[in-house]
């Protein structure tokens, strides 16, 4: 995945996400820190760079959403780093 970033004045900030598959979608973070996800339509000749569906999602609905689209849940991820941990830091460490 292709992820890149721009400051939009007055606004805030776009991460623009390009898949694999070829799709675009965008998380825009404005300056009070809410999110909101940005689909996008290839086929839209008038302005591509317009999405056709923003979803504006609150602080909590994002770490939930975030949560759904991990690989491994948290509570894995971090059983892994505490055992890379131990492994680092030997017996009685």
């Amino acid at each position: 995945m292709d992820i890149t970033r721009a400051t939009v004045p007055g606004i805030g900030t776009v991460h623009h996400l390009h898949t694999r598959a070829g799709r675009r979608f965008g998380v825009l973070v404005d300056g009070r820190g809410r999110r909101s996800l940005l689909i996008y339509d290839a086929g839209r000749v008038e302005d591509p760079d317009e999405p056709v569906l923003r979803i504006v999602i609150e602080p909590d609905e994002a770490d939930e959403l975030a949560e759904i689209l991990r690989s491994r849940p948290m509570s894995d991820r971090l059983a892994d780093v505490e055992r890379r941990l131990a492994d680092l830091t030997g017996p009685g460490g």
